[in-house]
């Protein structure tokens, strides 16, 4: 049973919900934090969103439906700083947000906070707002070290994470898996995390004819078609998935469609693009560059199977959205892609993640291989809309606000002193 309406703060701080997905820090976060604030506006609750103003021409506040606004805050000078590099404007950042709260006289129920940089500048307004805090890492940087040596986190991320999670209120995790990763790397009791998964928008991502879709991409309507949807850092494993590509017995009859990236120009596409001549797949890849969500569905029907290669992922949003899709998934062991495929019949969670064995995988899911019913891929995400998540954060916040004040019912002294902002930055 939902509690009367809620004015819900959250923070994106390095990701703006509506950037560019593919790009290199806007992926599945800025989905999530979008499409579930969405959801939580048609219910009547009230939610502001808070990121970090990513140019000189995007608008200060932004309407994204009914109850919901996207505010861009100024934080640091330039539009290229890294993530880390944001680490030393959060002070401005949570300022800037002060500020504009204040300015509306705006009194806010919680603050549900996304990634680490914006646990930092929500642990400041929980202290400053005396609201609880929720926050989701959607990943964890000690994760990240330990899965995978190339790209090592920094020190102050993993550190920072291991005590903003002994700080908040609650902590949420996209899947089961992250939950126990928590546990295991952040010393997080496993009662303190809450699991509230990815959705998809089953209105947006259906299936599309795929002679239709092909025809409209420019793909040969028989030939084999994979299709990667992503960012194109390491942790993603494209690397792999061109080695496997170069595996299949059908590499010189197939396509593989890469989407996503920052540009051809990229030291990451540039590398992909070495990697597919090395391995002899050159013309056989498409790399189709960033595409507007709204335009997925035609390449998700246009495949045979989405791969998907990655060493780590919190969830595996394109894995949901293929599948809505009618496109089987091929996947390693990450996310919550155990709890989302239907071995074998709606594609194949790898338990080898070798070339070799993703593209045995692949190879089971291409054109005279099996005959797999779009329309049952698709109901078997039936019950993954945005809905459904919407019902389970809000079951996350009625307990936790139930829980604090409960708590506060419990304490009698009422002469505690007011946080002021400079005390805390």
């Amino acid at each position: 049973m939902e509690i009367s309406p809620l004015r819900i703060a959250m923070l994106s701080v390095h990701s703006c919900p509506i950037g560019d997905l593919g790009t290199r820090d806007t992926g599945g976060m800025s989905v999530y934090v979008r499409e579930l604030a969405r959801e939580m506006g048609r219910r009547g609750h009230i939610v502001d969103i808070y990121t970090r103003s990513h140019g000189p021409l995007c608008s200060r506040v932004v309407d994204l439906g009914a109850n919901v606004r996207l505010v861009h805050l100024e934080a640091g000078d330039g539009e290229g700083i890294n993530k880390t590099g944001l680490f030393p404007h959060l002070e401005d950042f949570f300022r800037a947000l002060e500020a504009s709260r204040s300015s509306e006289a705006l009194q806010y129920d919680l603050v549900h906070s996304h990634y680490w940089l914006s646990g930092r500048v929500g642990w400041w307004a929980q202290e400053r707002w005396r609201i609880p805090h929720l926050l989701m890492f959607h990943t964890l940087g000690a994760v990240k070290n330990a899965l995978f040596h190339r790209q090592a986190e920094p020190q102050l991320r993993v550190s920072m994470e291991k005590d903003l999670a002994a700080q908040c209120d609650r902590i949420l995790a996209a899947s089961e898996r992250e939950k126990e990763h928590l546990v295991r790397f952040c010393d997080v009791p496993r009662e303190a995390v809450g699991v509230v998964p990815c959705g998809v928008n089953l209105d947006r991502f259906r299936p599309v004819d795929k002679a239709r879709a092909r025809e409209q991409l420019g793909l040969e309507p028989d030939e084999p078609v994979l299709l990667y949807v992503g960012r194109f850092a390491p942790l993603k494993g494209i690397d792999r998935l061109l080695e496997a590509t170069a595996h299949l017995k059908r590499s010189r009859d197939l396509r593989l469609m890469i989407v996503g990236g920052d540009g051809e120009q990229t030291p990451e596409s540039r590398e992909l693009t070495s990697q597919s001549r090395r391995c002899g797949i050159l013309d056989r890849v498409t790399f189709a560059g960033r595409v507007d969500h709204e335009d997925m569905p035609l390449y998700y029907s246009a495949a045979d199977v989405l791969a998907l290669p990655s060493h780590y992922e919190s969830f595996g949003l394109v894995a949901l959205e293929s599948l809505a899709c009618g496109t089987p998934v091929v996947t390693t062991q990450v996310g919550a892609m155990e709890r989302i495929i239907r071995q074998d019949e709606t594609g194949r969670v790898v338990q080898d993640a070798s070339p070799a064995a993703l593209a045995e995988a692949l190879e089971a899911f291409l054109p005279g291989s099996k005959a797999l019913s779009v329309d049952g891929i698709r109901a078997s995400v039936l019950d993954w809309g945005w809905s459904s998540a919407a019902s389970a954060m809000v079951d996350e916040y009625t307990r936790l606000l139930e829980r604090k004040r409960q708590e506060c019912a419990g304490n009698h002294s009422t002469d505690v002193p007011i946080v002021q902002t400079d005390s805390l930055i």
